[in-house]
């Protein structure tokens, strides 16, 4: 996998070189050295949950998920609903783990 940041090839390897030691049931993780963008992997496949992001994308991203999981973790709607909102305000299948920071912060400023 490229790194969509400066283009070199992803590493795929556990998180714990990420964050020193090995974090969930599934811990692996395509991960960039030089600039420090990494996304997870689905059950400790090669299948990645997302896009890779660096600092400044996957601190976008947290602020998004801040907002919008209480809309389904409350149990005021499913998942399914939730992401539906999105979708319809935004003419397209959303999901915050594959967004960028322009998409990230147009999330966010819907949902305040």
């Amino acid at each position: 996998m490229k790194c969509p940041d400066c283009g070199n090839t992803a590493e795929w390897c556990e998180n714990k070189k990420i964050y020193g030691k090995n974090y969930g049931k599934s811990y692996m993780v395509w991960f960039c050295k030089p600039c420090y963008a990494y996304i997870a992997c689905r059950n400790n496949t090669k299948t990645p949950l997302g896009t890779m992001a660096g600092p400044e994308l996957r601190n976008l991203r947290y602020k998004a998920h801040q907002i919008f999981d209480p809309l389904w973790n409350s149990g005021q709607m499913t998942q399914v609903d939730a992401y539906a909102i999105l979708e319809r305000e935004f003419g397209a299948e959303i999901r915050i783990e594959s967004s960028n920071a322009e998409q990230c912060k147009k999330i966010i400023e819907f949902l305040t």
